[in-house]
C-alpha cells in the first residue's frame, strides 16, 4: 500500500511540474473567461489587419519599383507590355 501511495505521489509531482512548465494555468484562465477571449481575439485581429496592410503596401511598392526598372531597360516585348499596362491604368484613373 505504501509503494502505491509513493508511486502515485511521484506521478502527481511529475504531472504538476509538467503543467507548470507549459503555463497551463494561464490557458485555463483564458479559456474560462469569455471576455478575455473576446478582448484577445479583437486585439489580435486589429494587429493582423495592420500587418496585412503594411505587408501588401511593401510588396506592391517592390513590384512597382521593379516594373519601373524593366520599363527603363527598354526591353522590346516586356517594355511594350508594361507600357500598355501603364496606359490602361492611366485611362481607368481618368
Amino acid at each position: 500500500m505504501f509503494r502505491i501511495k509513493k508511486r502515485l505521489n511521484n506521478n502527481i509531482e511529475k504531472l504538476i511540474v509538467k503543467l507548470e512548465n507549459k503555463n497551463l494555468e494561464e490557458i485555463f484562465y483564458v479559456l474560462g473567461n469569455k471576455k478575455e477571449i473576446a478582448k484577445r481575439n479583437f486585439i489580435a485581429g486589429i494587429f493582423r489587419g495592420i500587418g496585412i496592410g503594411i505587408g501588401v503596401t511593401i510588396v506592391t511598392a517592390i513590384i512597382v519599383y521593379f516594373l519601373q526598372k524593366l520599363v527603363k531597360l527598354n526591353l522590346p516585348i516586356i517594355g511594350q507590355y508594361i507600357n500598355d499596362l501603364v496606359d490602361i491604368i492611366q485611362t481607368i484613373k481618368k
